[in-house]
C-alpha cells in the first residue's frame, strides 16, 4: 500500500502540518524532528502527491523546457544541465521536442498551460510573437538559452556569439591564415547564423582582410550540410587555408568531405569548429573549437527560472564566457 502523509506523521509521532512543512522547506520545528520526519519519510518511501502539493503552494515543482532538437549533442549536454540542476532544487523536467522548422511550438505551449507547469526553458529558438501571446496568458517565469529577446521581462543565457566567432577567425589569422572561408549557419537565423556570420566579417575587416562572399558557404549546423558546404566551397574556391564552422558538426562533415578528396586536415586545410560538442574530441584528428560552457548554460537557465518562480522579480540576463579550445585541426602557418 502506498504511505500517505498521514502515515509517516503517525509512524514520526508528528502533526500532519509538521511533515508538510518540512517537505516544503518552512520553519517552525527542532532540527531533531526534522530528521525525524526525513528519516520516516525515506523509511517508508513516500512522495509527496503533486496535485496535493500543487493545492498547497500553487506550484506543481515543474519546469517545461522547450527545445527544437533534443537528439544532438549541443541539446542534449544542455538539457543534462537542466535535469541534473532541476533535480537538485526539487524540481521536475518536462521536454518537449518542437521540431527544427519550431511546427510543433504552439502545441507544446498547450501542453505546459494544461499541466500548470512553474517555469519555462525556451532553447536554441526566436520567441516568435505567438508564442509570446500563448506565454503572457500562461503568466509564469520565461528564460531563454542560448537564444536572446530585447524584452527585459525574459532573461537570457547565452554566449556573445559575435565575440566568439571573432575570437575562432582571429586565432586562425595569429596563427598566419590570411584565406579564411566559413560554414555559416542558415542565413536568416538571428539567434547564431546572422551573429556567427558577423563575427567573421568583423575579425577579417579589423586586421586588414577583404570579405569575399565566396568564402561563405552556408548549412543548418547539422553534419550532413557541413559536408555539402565544403564541397560548395572547395570548387568555387581556391587558396583556402583554412575554414571556420559556424558549429562543430558541420565542421566534421567539412573535414570528411575534405579527406575524401585526399585534403588533409591540418597539413593541407586547417580547421575550427564552434561549440565543443563530445565528439569535437572523439574525431580524428581532434577538432580545435570554439567552446561553449553546455552543462553551464543548463544550470544557469534553470537557477534563473527558479529563482523567478520563487520571488517573482524579475532576474538579468547573462553572458557566459566562451573560450578557443586547441587541439589538433589548425596548422600554425608561421613555422
Amino acid at each position: 500500500m502506498i504511505p500517505t502523509i498521514r502515515d509517516v506523521a503517525r509512524e514520526a509521532n508528528v502533526s500532519i502540518a509538521t511533515v508538510s512543512r518540512v517537505l516544503n522547506g518552512l520553519t517552525g520545528y527542532s532540527d531533531k524532528t526534522k530528521q525525524k520526519v526525513i528519516k520516516t519519510i525515506e523509511d517508508m518511501g513516500y512522495h509527496p502527491n503533486a496535485i496535493a502539493r500543487y493545492l498547497n503552494n500553487r506550484r506543481t515543482q515543474t519546469i517545461g523546457v522547450m527545445f527544437p532538437a533534443v537528439t544532438n549533442e549541443f541539446s542534449s549536454a544542455v538539457l543534462q544541465g537542466i535535469e541534473e540542476y532541476a533535480l537538485e532544487r526539487g524540481y521536475s523536467v518536462l521536454v518537449c521536442n518542437t521540431a527544427v522548422d519550431g511546427n510543433r511550438t504552439m502545441k507544446y505551449l498547450q501542453v505546459l498551460r494544461e499541466r500548470q507547469i512553474d517555469g519555462i526553458i525556451f532553447a536554441s529558438e526566436v520567441l516568435k510573437h505567438e508564442y509570446k501571446q500563448m506565454l503572457d496568458t500562461m503568466q509564469v517565469p520565461i528564460v531563454l538559452v542560448s537564444s536572446k529577446n530585447e524584452d527585459p521581462k525574459v532573461p537570457f543565457v547565452k554566449v556573445d556569439d559575435r565575440q566568439a566567432s571573432y575570437d575562432a577567425v582571429r586565432y586562425l589569422i595569429d596563427k598566419g591564415h590570411k584565406d579564411i572561408a566559413m560554414i555559416a549557419g542558415t542565413p536568416e537565423d538571428p539567434i547564431a547564423g546572422i551573429p556567427r556570420l558577423q563575427g567573421y566579417k568583423d575579425a577579417l575587416y579589423d586586421n586588414g582582410i577583404p570579405f569575399r562572399s565566396s568564402r561563405v558557404a552556408y548549412g543548418d549546423f547539422h553534419y550532413d550540410s557541413g559536408q555539402a558546404a565544403m564541397e560548395t566551397l572547395l570548387e568555387q574556391e581556391r587558396g583556402v587555408t583554412a575554414v571556420f564552422a559556424a558549429s562543430d558538426e558541420m565542421a566534421v562533415g567539412a573535414m570528411n568531405a575534405a579527406m575524401q578528396l585526399g585534403i588533409r586536415v591540418p597539413e593541407d586545410l586547417s580547421v575550427i569548429g564552434y561549440d565543443n560538442i563530445r565528439l569535437s574530441r572523439m574525431i580524428y584528428p581532434a577538432l580545435t573549437t570554439v567552446g561553449q560552457p553546455l552543462l553551464q548554460l543548463g544550470r544557469d537557465a534553470v537557477d534563473k527560472v527558479i529563482t523567478m518562480i520563487e520571488t517573482g522579480k524579475i532576474v538579468p540576463s547573462l553572458i557566459v564566457p566562451h573560450e578557443i579550445v586547441e587541439r589538433q585541426t589548425v596548422k600554425d602557418l608561421r613555422t
